[in-house]
């Protein structure tokens, strides 16, 4: 792989909110903590606070869901140095490992980590992999993208797609797929549910690399989210506080990315999570006939905590409160939606950590390489709309000056001259002479999109390779590393994650191009 950065080519599929906060624009300082530079990383170490009580239970609850999966993790024991710290990047339950940027995600943060611990060699930095387990968008997952096919795991499963038995119909799809490598199919075939599916290949991909896995989805660790629960869903102060941060930024011209609602929970059952809302004096679980007043709701939370599931908002916290943390590195909707959160940290005194951009890269092939220096363009060019990328580059290379500038100045001198000839033989003949001017240019501009057209044409084997070159780095219009799985390129090269680390700088936010 060759490396090649880009700065503001590929700025244009993120938003102004994203692109402000890389940029440490004033207005947005109030809604972080620090912004994620090597130096700032001591400074969020010196500022963590995390009891050896949580570290204890942390890791021994993670000893305990690597054991039932069968799998150990030697890095989850160094959780109980006071002097341990970490990283933390979280993504859904994808099929197959979904879209490629899951991957880059981790990579990122596993870089991180080995930075960190280079930089500051008195302190441990353990690279974190959050599992979404209690998402319940099922539609969001089952599905991979592979060498031009969507494939899809239907399921009439509900409720926590962690929980989601792998069930015959994707086994004998397993059976179909007989593309998928051997690390893959048995981490599906040996587990009873998606999550440990999930664990299973993650591990595989990168165990060795120190990475953790931590399901939230654990009686345990929620015993230690169990005070903000009841203080959120009784109170409902975090949603005022992130609504007045939602405010003030649509107030400097942002889009919000999240909407709190006045209870930030949801009720988790086998086969359920529904939002809990307030009714009068009780609290009902939306489409069933759980209903509980204040103190039965109280209750439930000291005693099963794990019935309790949280939402965009109040997950973030979550992770906090459980993990000795000092970073969490997303996509920028993640980044964005971070910030409208640090007020609701600050309500519950939690740590609010580094909001860092993954490492965004895209990956281009040897035929597609091929096809851009045939063509002899730049590499910021591809980053263009295909119509505009179209126009420009056949003006460029067109021996004809197809905007017909030229004439268009010699016909509205003319028509002018006209007009000034015959205004003497009647005044309306001036404002007809004007009118008539605006008919011919309108003509001559309708003219001059066939003439770009008829230039078209003639470079229509150029155009057909830059059509190619589209559809390949941004299948269906997006980027190609929210489409394409990572078994378009390690099915090539086994290696191709390990080359991944040799190029990724979680603190260089530039976009990353890589020639294959």
């Amino acid at each position: 792989m060759i490396k090649a950065t880009l700065e503001p080519e590929c700025t244009g599929q993120f938003s102004a909110f994203f692109l402000d906060y890389l940029h440490q624009k004033p207005s947005l300082k109030p809604f972080y903590n620090l912004f994620p530079s090597l130096e700032n990383f001591k400074k969020a170490v010196q500022e963590r606070s995390f009891s050896q009580e949580k570290r204890e239970v942390l890791a021994t609850a993670l000893t305990g869901q690597y054991q039932k999966a069968g799998l150990e993790c030697a890095a989850v024991e160094k959780l109980r140095d006071s002097k341990t710290f970490t990283v933390t990047t979280g993504h859904q339950l994808n099929l197959m490992t979904g879209p490629l940027y899951f991957i880059y995600k981790i990579v990122s943060t596993i870089n991180l980590a080995d930075r960190l611990n280079k930089e500051y060699p008195d302190f441990h930095f353990i690279p974190v992999y959050w599992m979404a387990t209690e998402d319940h968008d099922f539609a969001e997952i089952n599905n991979f993208n592979f060498d031009g096919e969507k494939y899809r795991w239907e399921s009439q499963q509900t409720g926590a797609v962690g929980d989601f038995v792998l069930d015959g119909e994707l086994k004998a799809m397993l059976k179909k797929w007989r593309f998928l490598p051997d690390f893959l199919r048995e981490a599906y075939e040996s587990s009873d549910n998606l999550a440990t599916a999930v664990r299973k290949y993650v591990h595989h991909l990168f165990g060795e690399k120190g990475l953790v896995i931590v399901d939230g989805h654990d009686s345990e660790l929620k015993k230690m989210f169990a005070p903000i629960m009841e203080a959120d869903i009784l109170e409902g102060k975090a949603s005022e506080l992130v609504q007045e941060s939602t405010e003030q930024l649509e107030e400097l011209g942002y889009k919000t990315q999240v909407y709190s609602r006045e209870i930030n929970f949801f009720y988790l059952d086998k086969g359920l999570r529904e939002r809990i809302v307030k009714v009068g004096d009780a609290y009902e679980v939306l489409n069933t006939e759980l209903k509980f007043t204040e103190t039965e709701l109280r209750q439930l939370i000291q005693k099963n905590p794990e019935k309790f599931s949280p939402n965009v908002i109040m997950r973030p916290v979550y992770q906090e409160v459980i993990l000795p943390n000092l970073a969490y590195l997303g996509g920028p909707a993640e980044v964005v939606y971070w910030l409208q959160l640090k007020k609701s940290f600050d309500l519950y005194k939690v740590d609010f950590p580094l909001i860092m951009p993954r490492n965004f890269a895209m990956v281009i092939d040897a035929n597609t390489s091929r096809k851009i220096e045939r063509l002899g363009i730049p590499l910021k060019d591809i980053f263009m709309s295909f119509p505009v990328w179209k126009k420009a580059y056949v003006k460029q290379h067109s021996s004809h000056d197809l905007t017909l500038n030229d004439k268009k100045e010699a016909l509205e001198s003319l028509m002018d001259e006209m007009g000034m000839s015959v205004k003497g033989i009647h005044p309306t003949l001036e404002t007809t002479s004007e009118s008539t001017k605006t008919r011919m240019l309108k003509i001559m501009d309708h003219f001059c999109k066939k003439v770009v057209k008829a230039e078209e044409k003639n470079f229509s084997e150029d155009l057909g390779r830059m059509q190619a070159i589209k559809n390949t780095l941004f299948p269906k219009g997006v980027p190609q590393e929210r489409y394409v799985n990572l078994l378009q390129f390690y099915l090539q090269d086994e290696q191709f994650i390990e080359k991944l680390f040799q190029h990724f700088d979680p603190l260089d936010f530039n976009y990353i191009l890589l020639r294959y």
